[in-house]
């Protein structure tokens, strides 16, 4: 499943930005991909993330792939998230990055402006894409060229514990209309109910999917085009009054009891403990979710869409697949890609390992074997109805998250007014970005 991104270090940002701006002294890169496959023998460096059930599932993929094309050999190099950023960043600056590399969000403008990374684009022969929703191809997009294609997609999501509301006989509400001010009713119910045991409501405000969708629905973006920030004032403002208020009535924790669980793993969170009725979540984590708390969880569409003028929700993917744009063979790194992308027996193997697969096609096929959790999160996406794929993280925007949650933090404990808390965020983040 997809990664958690709970208490990630900051000190992947500062180095992946060292790396870029190295690069950047060094040549451009980014260009077209020779798309002929050599006959001879070839060796690919593919690199990754991940604990040890991935690593087995990529070697067997690796296996799989060689067999079939046996003068391709691929080698592994993997690593957990923070040594795989500082070893991407020392080999990048080195001009010695592998050929294949899974890359994230965050990081993926920083790589791909400073030339890092291949335009994919240019091994179109290669690389097949015709599987994939255009709305989750742009999410691996930079100014306009593709640098990134999506592994796993995942949304965002009401996850409701469906058990707590029988307990506490609250009705469950109807998510295909349901606005923001219908979450605090029903949340309100569940706290009263309870006796103030259960909240009805996980705070928000401690990522930046909530934030994306809040500003979305407004009509908003949170960057333009050109990286820049792009949310109004009033937006953000309108933001963090309602998780403030939130907190105030009741239908949240207090706020001393919300921080100490956002700085926690998520089977700590209001959601895996049962002590929180509604909560927002990646869809993608309902099986986590449900194997932590044990009980019956259900993922809602999101409040207010029906209220929005178009759709806020959008495809977010756990990963990619790039190659490196100084890669000596980018056409058998493109072949490889395409299987990992493309082949039915490489996902037979993966599953949902890198989430629930972008590829239409992959995730039609897979989803029969996958258990009744990550069914779940695949039908919310193939139901879901999304707007177009908010721009790509800028450079220098990766820190992001933290940025969030602090300014989260100083409203739930009165130290900042919603009005302040909106235009310090938006001064530090502009700060950020055009320092990089």
């Amino acid at each position: 499943m997809r990664d958690s991104r709970i208490g990630r270090p900051l000190r992947a940002a500062a180095l992946a930005t060292a790396a870029v701006l190295m690069l950047g002294a060094c040549g451009s890169g980014g260009g077209a991909a020779s798309q002929e496959l050599s006959d001879k023998p070839v060796t690919l460096r593919f690199t990754w993330w991940g604990a040890d059930e991935r690593h087995k599932r990529t070697q067997q993929v690796i296996d799989l792939f060689q067999k079939k094309h046996p003068n391709i050999t691929v080698k592994g190099e993997f690593k957990d998230w923070n040594g795989y950023w500082e070893s991407l960043a020392t080999t990048v600056a080195a001009n010695d990055a592998p050929d294949v590399i899974q890359m994230d969000e965050l990081y993926l403008s920083s790589y791909a402006e400073r030339g890092a990374l291949l335009d994919l684009g240019t091994a179109a022969k290669n690389l097949k894409t015709a599987d994939f929703d255009k709305s989750a191809l742009d999410t691996g997009v930079v100014k306009g060229k593709q640098y990134a294609l999506p592994v796993g997609l995942s949304a965002y999501a009401m996850v409701v514990n469906t058990g707590l509301l029988d307990t506490y006989k609250v009705k469950l509400p109807d998510d295909a209309s349901w606005s923001w001010e219908d979450l605090r009713t029903v949340g309100a119910e569940v706290s009263k109910a309870s006796g103030g045991k259960v909240s009805g409501v996980q705070s928000l405000g401690f990522e930046a999917g909530g934030l994306n969708v809040w500003a979305r629905q407004a009509g908003a973006a949170l960057f333009d085009a050109d990286g820049k920030v792009a949310v109004p004032p009033e937006v953000l403002t309108s933001y963090w009054t309602y998780i403030r208020d939130l907190a105030k009535q009741g239908v949240t924790p207090p706020p001393s009891v919300t921080i100490e669980r956002a700085g926690s793993a998520l089977d700590q969170s209001g959601t895996a403990t049962n002590t929180s009725a509604f909560a927002t979540w990646w869809n993608t984590q309902l099986t986590s979710l449900t194997a932590a708390s044990g009980s019956k969880l259900k993922l809602l569409g999101l409040p207010g869409e029906a209220q929005a003028k178009s759709p806020a929700a959008y495809y977010k993917s756990s990963m990619y697949w790039s190659i490196s744009s100084r890669s000596k063979h980018p056409a058998e790194a493109a072949l490889f890609v395409d299987f990992l992308a493309n082949d039915e027996e490489a996902a037979n193997i993966l599953l949902t390992d890198r989430g629930v697969p972008a590829n239409k096609r992959i995730r039609t096929a897979i989803t029969p074997k996958l258990a009744e959790t990550d069914k779940a999160a695949a039908e919310y996406l193939d139901t879901l109805k999304v707007g177009t794929a908010p721009r790509v993280t800028p450079n220098g925007a990766s820190n992001l998250e933290a940025i969030i949650k602090r300014h989260t933090e100083e409203v739930l404990f009165d130290r900042m007014t919603p009005e302040q808390a909106a235009k310090s965020f938006i001064t530090e983040l502009q700060s950020e970005i055009d320092g990089a």
